[in-house]
Order: C-alpha cells, then structure tokens, then sequence
C-alpha cells in the first residue's frame, strides 16, 4: 500500500468520521471501498455506453434472435 495525502473538507472529515465509527473501520478503508465503488460505477457506465453505440451502430435486425425463443420458455 502506498499513503496519499488528499484535501477535504471539515464537514466531510465529520461525517466520514462518524460514519466509520459506526462501521467500526477506518478512514482509509472507508476511502478505499468508497474509490473502488466508484471506479466500478464508471467502469460500468463506460461498458453500458459502449454496448448502446454498438447496437447504434449496428441495431438488431428483426428475428436476428427467433431462433432462442424457445430456450426463453419455463417448462411447465
């Protein structure tokens, strides 16, 4: 691990604060779950947006997918 020295606010320090105390962990692993979360957020968002522009680019064509129908189907 390597240590970072970030600039934040006072009233986010005492929420971060209080809300580590409550979770019974600390800053940095607050920190580092919060960023990790993001990073995925991001990360997914980016994937969502490249699969919309492929499907832009190149749409679904009608019965291109008839022939999975009836793997879409519970049997009884």
């Amino acid at each position: 691990m390597k240590t970072v020295q970030m600039t934040l606010d006072e009233a986010l320090i005492r929420e971060v604060d209080r809300t580590v105390r409550k979770l019974r962990t600390t800053r940095s692993a607050f920190a580092r779950k919060a960023l990790r979360a993001a990073l995925d957020r991001i990360t997914e968002k980016q994937m969502e947006r490249r699969q919309a522009e492929g499907y832009r680019r190149k749409p679904v064509k009608r019965g291109e997918f008839s022939v999975w129908e009836r793997e879409q189907v519970w049997p009884d």
